[in-house]
C-alpha cells in the first residue's frame, strides 16, 4: 500500500529481539574464518548499518548468505526497528521475483553495497512487524510469513531456556540463516550471549570440520539430510572434545536412526536434541529432552517453554489421534501474499500445524499428515503409514505418493521390489496392478532438506505417462528435460547437480551440447557442478533477450568437447592412412583426467559416495566396451579373452599384434581404476579435499616417475602404448583440472612442455597432445558456428564408440582405396552404437548409484 504521509520513524524503543548481551564486553559473538567480532563490537556494526540507512523504518531485503556482511545487514534491520525480508544467496531470479512482488526499499545483495531505494517507505507497514520468511515448502512463491519481535524474542529465549545454552556455548552454521531453522540457531545464542561461527561449509567439507575445531565449536544444527551426509562421510571417526550438543529438525529423523545417532552421541560426550517446528511457529514448538531419545524416539517431546500443544481429534476417526495444534507467543501474526498484508496486525491466535498426532507417555509423536491421503479406486489411502511401513522393514529411504490411478513406491534398493510392491499391496488394499515401484539414486529434497512430495508426484505422472520413466520428460522445464533424456534420471531435482547426478565425460558432452540452446552467450562457469534449479533460473533470465531473437552466428563450446572432437578424427584418419596426425589418444588421455577431476571428484559427498559415482562412470565405460569386444571376439575371432577383460597387456607382454588395437580403452581403464582407489582411500580422500592442487601435483610425480624408470625421456615404439607409461598424461589433466589461478596455470604449463616433448620423438605427435593440453588448460570456450559445434558435439559424445568400433568397419574400405569413405564410415558407425547402447550406459550407471 503506497501511503501519501511520511513513513513513520523507527520506534524509540529498539531493545533487541535477540542483542541483549550487546553491552557484555568482550565476549564472543560472532567468529569468521578470519576474525572474532564480541557482542559489543556486533552491536556497533550493527547500529552503524543501521544508521546509514537513515531514521525511517523501511522494508528491507537481505539475501541470508552465512557471512558477517549479510548477518549485519540482517540484524540492522531486525534490531532496528525495520522489517526483514530474509531470501536465500545467490538465487539472483528469485530474489529478482520477490523484488518485484514487494518492491523493498532497501535491498542488501551478498557482495554489493546497499541499495538504498527510497528515504520514505512506500509500504504502510504494522508496528509490530519484524520478519518475513518464506515458508519451507513455498521459498519460490510470494506467499511469506509475518512475524512479530515478540515472536523472534519469545523462541529465541525459549530454545535457549530448554537446550540451556550459556555464554561458553559456540553452534556453528551447518544450516543456511535464510532457513527459519537456521535463524532459530543465530537468535537462540545471542540472546544467551554466546556466540556462532559462520561458514557456508558443508559438513561433507573437510575444512568445516577444521573450522570446527579451530573455533572451538560446540554444536551444530541438522536436518534428516544432513545426518544421511554425516554417516556417509566418516564424522562417527572424528575426534571432537568440545562438542556438546547436535539439534534436530527441518523434518522427521527415521526412529532407528534417532536411537542411533542419541547412543552414539552418549557415548562420544553430546546430546542428541530432537526438535520440532515450523517457519509459522518462528521456528520450535516442541523438544525431546535427550535422556528420552532412546525410549521414545519416533516422539517430537513436548511443548517448548512459554507454548502449548492439544490434539483436535474431530478431524481423524481413530481413537487417541488427532490434528496437531499449537498455541504460544511465537505464533506468526500471518501470512503475506501482497505488499498491502504488511500492513495487517494478528489474524492468527493458534496454529494448527497439518500434521496428525498421537500421545504417548506424556509425549507427542506425529503420525501423519492430514494432506498425506491417497484416493485411488476409491479407496482412502494413509499414505504416511504405508511409507513407516516400508522404511521401518525395507528401506529407510523409502517414499510413498499416490495420483488418481495408482500408489508409487520409490526406493533406493531394486532389491527390495517386488517385497514393496506386496507388503504397498496389503495395506492399502489396492489390487498389485494399481501400486508401482520405482528405485531412485536419491530422494529428492527441499531447499530445506526435507523430502520433496511434490517432485515424487511429478515423477509419478512422468512414469504413468510413459513405461520408459526416464524418456518421459512432458511438461518438465527445458534444461531438467535435458537432464532427464541425456543421463536417464528421472529423480532430478533441484537441488541436483550434474556431478551429483553421476554425469560422466560422455554425457557431459551431450548435455553441453544441448543446453547450449537455452543458454544463448554460452553455458555458465562451472555448470556441471551449479545445482539444476540455478540452472534453470539462470536460463530462464537468459531467454527473451533481443540478441537471443536474432539467430546466432557463433555458439560457444567447451573446449573439452572441441578437443574431444578432433582427436577422435585425428585418430581414426591417421589409421585410415588418410593423414599422419597421430597423437590424439594420447591428448585423449589428458582430457580424461581432466573430466576425472570434474565429475568424479567433485561431488560433495564423502569417500563412500566418491567411489559410488566414480565406480559408475568406470562401468558406464566398461560395460559398453565389453559388450562390443566380447561380440567381436565371438563372432570374428578378431580379439581374445584377454583383451575383452582388459588384461591384454598383463598377460601377452610388449609384442604388437592386434591385442594391441584397444590399448588406449585398456589403459584408461586400469588408470581410471587406480586413480579412484586411490582418492577414495578416506585419509587420502581427506587430504584430497583439503589440498586439491597438491595432491594431484603428488599422482603427477609418481606417475612421472614412473614413466623416467621405465622408459626414460624417449618411449620406444610399443611402450609408448603401455599403462604405467603413459599414466602422467592423464595426471596432467588431472593437475590442469586443479589449477584454478594463473600462477599454478602456468607451473602446470612448464610441467606439460618438460614431460611431453621428447616422449615420442617425433615433433608432430608433440605438438597435437601439448598443444591441444594448452587449449584445454588456457581456452575455457571456443566460438564455432552453431552447425560445427553441434557436430563436434556428437563427434565428442561418441568418442569412447568411434575408438571402440572403428576397428571392424574401416580395414575393407581403406584396401579397397577409399579412405574418406573409411572415416566416414567409421565415426557414422561409431555414433550408431552410441545411440543403441546408451540405454545400457544409462542404466548402469544409476544401478551402481542406486546402490548403498
Amino acid at each position: 500500500m503506497t501511503l501519501t504521509s511520511p513513513s513513520p520513524r523507527l520506534p524509540a524503543d529498539t531493545s533487541a529481539p535477540v542483542l541483549r548481551h550487546a553491552g557484555s564486553g568482550d565476549a564472543p559473538a560472532v567468529v569468521t574464518d578470519h576474525e572474532v567480532l564480541t557482542h559489543a563490537e556486533l552491536a556497533r556494526r550493527v547500529a552503524d548499518r543501521a544508521r546509514a540507512w537513515g531514521p525511517a523504518r523501511r522494508l528491507v531485503l537481505v539475501e541470508g548468505a552465512n557471512d558477517l556482511d549479510a548477518l549485519v545487514a540482517y540484524l540492522a534491520a531486525l534490531q532496528h526497528g525495520h522489517v526483514a525480508l530474509v531470501v536465500p544467496d545467490g538465487r539472483e531470479a528469485q530474489r529478482a521475483a520477490m523484488v518485484a512482488a514487494y518492491d523493498p526499499d532497501i535491498v542488501c545483495t551478498t557482495g554489493a553495497p546497499d541499495d538504498v531505494r527510497r528515504d520514505v517507505s512506500t509500504h504502510e507497514l504494522h508496528p509490530e512487524l519484524a520478519l518475513l520468511l518464506s515458508t519451507s515448502g513455498t521459498t519460490g512463491s510470494p506467499k511469506l510469513v509475518r512475524l512479530s519481535r515478540d515472536n523472534v524474542a519469545s523462541n529465541a529465549a525459549a530454545i535457549a531456556d530448554y537446550l540451556g545454552l550459556l555464554p561458553d556455548d559456540r553452534a556453528i552454521t551447518a544450516l543456511p540463516l535464510h532457513y527459519c531453522y537456521g535463524l532459530s540457531v543465530l537468535h537462540s545464542h545471542l540472546v544467551a550471549g554466546a556466540s556462532v561461527v559462520l561458514t557456508s561449509l558443508s559438513v561433507v567439507d573437510e575444512c568445516f570440520w577444521d573450522l570446527f575445531a579451530r573455533t572451538g565449536a560446540t554444536s551444530f544444527a541438522g536436518v534428516p539430510h544432513t545426518f544421511d551426509l554425516l554417516a556417509t562421510s566418516g564424522f562417527e571417526d572424528r575426534d571432537l572434545p568440545r562438542l556438546r550438543q547436535v539439534t534436530q529438525a527441518g523434518g522427521r529423523l527415521d526412529p532407528d536412526a534417532v536411537r542411533r545417532w542419541s547412543r552414539f552421541g552418549r557415548s562420544h560426550g553430546w546430546d542428541l536434541v530432537v526438535m520440532y517446528g515450523a517457519t509459522e511457529a518462528t521456528a520450535r514448538m516442541a523438544w525431546l529432552p535427550p535422556d528420552l531419545a532412546e525410549d521414545h524416539p519416533g516422539a517430537i517431546g513436548v511443548a517448548i517453554p512459554g507454548g502449548e500443544l492439544r490434539l483436535d481429534e474431530t478431524v481423524d476417526d481413530r481413537p487417541g489421534i488427532g490434528e496437531l495444534v499449537y498455541t504460544g507467543p511465537n505464533v506468526m501474526l500471518g501470512y503475506a501474499e501482497t505488499p498491502a498484508d504488511l500492513a495487517l496486525g494478528r489474524v492468527t491466535t493458534e496454529l494448527r500445524t497439518g500434521d496428525l498426532a498421537r500421545r504417548v507417555d506424556g509425549l507427542f509423536e506425529v503420525v501423519g499428515r492430514r494432506n498425506r491421503y491417497g484416493k485411488v479406486f476409491g479407496l482412502r489411502i494413509d499414505l504416511d503409514a504405508v511409507e513407516q511401513t516400508l522404511r521401518a522393514t525395507l528401506d529407510r529411504h523409502a517414499r510413498v505418493v499416490a495420483t488418481e490411478r495408482m500408489v508409487h513406491v520409490f526406493l533406493a534398493h531394486g532389491r527390495a521390489s517386488a517385497a514393496a510392491r506386496s507388503l504397498a499391496t496389503s495395506h492399502s488394499g489396492l489390487p498389485a496392478h494399481a501400486v508401482r515401484v520405482t528405485v531412485l539414486a536419491q530422494v529428492p529434497l527441499t531447499s530445506t532438506g526435507k523430502t520433496d512430495y511434490s517432485a515424487l508426484g511429478e515423477l509419478a505422472d512422468l512414469a504413468e505417462q510413459s513405461a520408459d520413466a526416464p524418456a518421459a520428460v512432458a511438461g518438465l522445464d527445458p534444461v531438467r528435460a535435458d537432464f532427464v533424456r541425456v543421463l536417464g534420471r528421472p529423480d532430478a531435482d533441484g537441488a541436483h547437480s550434474f556431478v551429483d547426478l553421476g554425469g560422466d565425460s560422455l554425457s557431459y558432452v551431450e548435455l553441453a551440447t544441448r543446453l547450449a540452446d537455452h543458454f544463448p552467450h554460452g553455458l555458465p562457469p562451472g555448470w556441471h557442478t551449479r545445482p539444476l534449479a540455478e540452472l534453470e533460473e539462470l536460463a530462464l533470465a537468459a531467454t527473451g533477450t533481443d540478441d537471443e531473437a536474432r539467430p546466432r552466428r557463433w555458439a560457444r563450446l567447451d573446449t573439452t568437447v572441441a578437443l574431444r572432437a578432433l582427436a577422435i578424427v585425428f585418430v581414426v584418419a591417421s589409421h585410415v592412412d588418410l593423414v599422419g596426425l597421430e597423437g590424439g589418444a594420447h591428448l585423449l588421455l589428458a582430457l580424461a583426467g581432466f573430466n576425472f577431476a570434474r565429475f568424479q571428484l567433485s561431488g560433495a559427498g564423502g569417500a563412500r559416495d566418491r567411489l559410488r559415482h566414480g565406480l559408475s562412470g568406470l562401468a558406464q565405460l566398461v560395460v559398453p566396451s565389453l559388450i562390443w569386444v566380447g561380440g567381436v571376439a565371438l563372432l570374428l575371432g578378431t580379439y581374445d579373452l584377454t583383451t575383452a577383460l582388459f588384461v591384454r597387456e598383463v598377460v601377452n607382454g610388449t609384442e604388437w599384434d592386434d591385442q594391441w588395437q584397444l590399448w588406449f580403452l585398456e589403459s584408461l581403464v586400469w588408470i581410471t581404476a587406480a586413480a579412484l582407489a586411490v582418492s577414495c582411500v578416506p585419509r587420502l580422500h581427506r587430504l584430497e579435499r583439503r589440498t586439491p592442487f597438491g595432491f594431484a601435483l603428488g599422482v603427477l610425480a609418481v606417475t612421472a616417475l614412473a614413466r623416467f624408470l621405465d622408459v626414460g625421456l624417449r618411449a620406444g615404439a610399443t611402450e609408448r602404448y603401455t599403462t604405467l607409461v603413459v599414466a602422467f598424461f592423464f595426471a596432467l589433466g588431472w593437475v590442469a583440472a586443479r589449477a584454478s589461478d594463473t600462477r599454478r596455470r602456468l607451473l602446470v604449463t612448464a610441467l606439460a612442455a618438460g614431460l611431453t616433448v621428447g616422449f615420442f620423438g617425433q615433433p608432430h605427435r608433440e605438438v597435437i597432445v601439448l598443444g591441444g593440453f594448452l587449449l584445454m588448460l588456457w581456452l575455457p570456450h571456443v566460438s564455432l558456428p552453431p552447425v560445427v559445434a553441434r557436430a563436434a558435439g556428437v563427434l565428442a559424445g561418441a568418442s569412447l564408440f568411434i575408438y571402440l568400433t572403428h576397428w571392424q568397419v574401416y580395414p575393407a574400405l581403406e584396401d579397397a582405396g577409399h579412405p574418406w569413405l573409411a572415416l566416414v564410415a567409421s565415426l557414422t558407425v561409431g555414433i550408431a552404437y552410441a545411440r543403441v547402447v546408451r540405454p545400457v550406459h544409462q542404466a548402469v550407471g544409476r544401478a551402481i548409484l542406486a546402490s548403498r
